[in-house]
């Protein structure tokens, strides 16, 4: 970590790190070794974090494929259609910006070298709106079809089905790619980021600009995600409380009830505490900057008081990017997988200690025995 940080803080010290260089350069001033040193490091960080959303989508994806064709799992399909959706955007946005991030890395984190015409750089901005705008709203959806699931039972069987989850599906990616391109009609600009080696919006520079309603619309749209998805959340594991609360009876499928209740309590949880700590950092940064009018412009100059900012909105990007990484798992792998060897263990955990306890119990029972006879 610290050799990441380092590697950093010397292209935010770099005047010329924006600007190609020729190969030879770093030889000529004996930087080649270091060089070295800060790229592989460098790479590992976008690498590492292909190959682990790469597997985990690719499981989420394979799962919700076997669960859609069961005959058992028919209530099930709107939910799964989000999820397959989800893991399907991700894992697209993953394959479309990390081979371009590490070709960067690679190249010493000299865009221009990657990108000499821009246009790279455009569609990175590009893909870095969509992948980020669409698993933001395909999150909202599921909250929305969880809450009419249990808040409103009886409208969700008779009206919420494939063909009109499928349709909402389509309806969120138009749109999103619709926004997107508005920047390549001229309202908005996607620019190369702080440590130029990546594209994203241009927060602007001027009080009211295109670039600076761009990029306001995406941090309030956002936002109000992220509001929504939490408000339908918090209404559904009211609506589960409710009604486990309801089911007094102690018969069997009381008790599987209250079980379905808690794994879907902690589901929701899970949902709510990864979306907030990997977007809030990211549009809380990005409202910051657009009302202060800095941009990646400012972030170039080695102006010290900056550099705190720079690093911290590289960090809120990367936080952002994780998300793609913990969707599949918050959302199907962990309820399906981790619980469920969560409960096998406490189960086993359980079985052991009441075995130990009568052992004990028994060995007592032997000694007092032994104790009488010798007496």
């Amino acid at each position: 970590m610290m050799s990441h940080s380092r590697c950093e803080e010397s292209a935010m010290n770099s005047s010329s790190m924006w600007l190609p260089r020729l190969p030879g350069l770093a030889q000529e001033n004996g930087n080649l070794t270091e060089d070295e040193k800060c790229r592989s490091v460098s790479v590992a960080f976008p690498v590492t974090m292909m190959v682990t959303g790469m597997v985990g989508n690719a499981l989420a994806l394979l799962l919700v494929y076997k669960s859609y064709h069961r005959k058992d799992n028919k209530r099930k399909r709107s939910f799964l259609i989000f999820i397959g959706s989800l893991a399907l955007t991700d894992m697209t946005g993953q394959l479309l910006t990390s081979p371009i991030v590490i070709s960067v890395y690679l190249s010493k984190r000299q865009w221009r070298l990657v990108d000499p015409s821009g246009h790279l750089c455009a569609f990175f901005g590009l893909c870095m709106t969509i992948f980020g705008l669409c698993p933001l709203f395909l999150a909202n959806a599921m909250a929305v079809e969880r809450t009419l699931a249990i808040r409103a039972p009886h409208w969700y069987s008779n009206h919420m089905t494939a063909r009109l989850t499928k349709a909402v599906v389509l309806f969120i990616w138009g749109c999103v790619i619709l926004f997107a391109m508005l920047p390549i009609a001229g309202a908005g600009k996607y620019t190369l980021q702080w440590p130029g080696t990546w594209c994203f919006i241009s927060t602007g520079d001027a009080p009211i600009s295109g670039n600076t309603i761009f990029a306001l619309t995406f941090a309030g749209l956002g936002t109000c995600s992220l509001i929504v998805t939490f408000g339908c959340n918090l209404a559904t594991i009211k609506g589960l409380v409710t009604r486990c609360k309801t089911r007094t009876s102690a018969s069997q499928t009381s008790r599987q009830w209250e079980r379905i209740t808690v794994e879907t309590m902690i589901q929701l949880m899970g949902i709510m505490c990864v979306l907030f700590a990997c977007w809030s950092p990211l549009l809380i940064m990005m409202l910051k900057m657009i009302f202060s009018h800095t941009s990646a412009e400012k972030c170039k100059t080695q102006d010290t008081a900056l550099e705190k900012e720079c690093k911290l909105f590289l960090t809120a990007i990367r936080l952002a990017s994780l998300n793609q990484i913990l969707d599949p798992w918050v959302y199907l792998l962990l309820r399906e997988i981790l619980l469920q060897k969560f409960c096998q263990v406490a189960n086993a955990v359980s079985n052991c200690s009441n075995e130990g306890q009568k052992t004990a119990h028994e060995k007592e029972e032997i000694q007092s025995k032994l104790q009488t006879s010798a007496a």
